[in-house]
């Protein structure tokens, strides 16, 4: 498969408000916590956040980082994701926060066909504001 536990890739983003809207309009997700300032001044956040869901987006980018630098090493197995474990979103990730994203390959095994890997999201401030698992199988492919 091409991998050794332990890689990594990592991935940073500052998310924008459009990044926040396109994501609103895309998923169908215009909870006011999203897209109502004044609304989430009431609560501890004080602003407003992005969908956890888009933070977990950005996981899916480290996990193709690692699946490219795969196929560059092999040509026998394509990836493909069958999902994520154990997420959580921790923080809220505010409008102009920077969010990196690192996938840590935590177990390769070649007789089942699977990976599975580690993924932390820590936001400027050095704060954790996602955690999760991630599975991946390989399958096999005429190279």
């Amino acid at each position: 498969m091409g991998l050794e536990v332990g890689e990594t890739a990592k991935f940073s983003k500052t998310i924008g408000e459009s990044d926040v809207y396109q994501f609103a309009g895309i998923s169908g997700d215009f909870s006011p916590n999203h897209v109502n300032e004044e609304f989430m001044k009431g609560t501890p956040y004080g602003h407003r956040i992005a969908h956890g869901v888009l933070t977990l987006a950005l996981a899916s980018t480290t996990s193709t980082l690692i699946a490219d630098r795969s196929l560059q090493r092999q040509d026998h197995f394509a990836p493909v994701s069958l999902g994520y474990d154990r997420v959580r979103f921790l923080k809220g990730v505010l409008i102009g926060d920077t969010v990196t994203v690192t996938y840590t390959l935590s177990e390769v095994d070649p007789e089942k066909l699977r990976s599975r890997a580690a993924i932390e999201a820590v936001n400027q401030r050095g704060e954790t504001v996602m955690v999760a698992e991630h599975v991946m199988k390989w399958v096999g492919r005429d190279a």
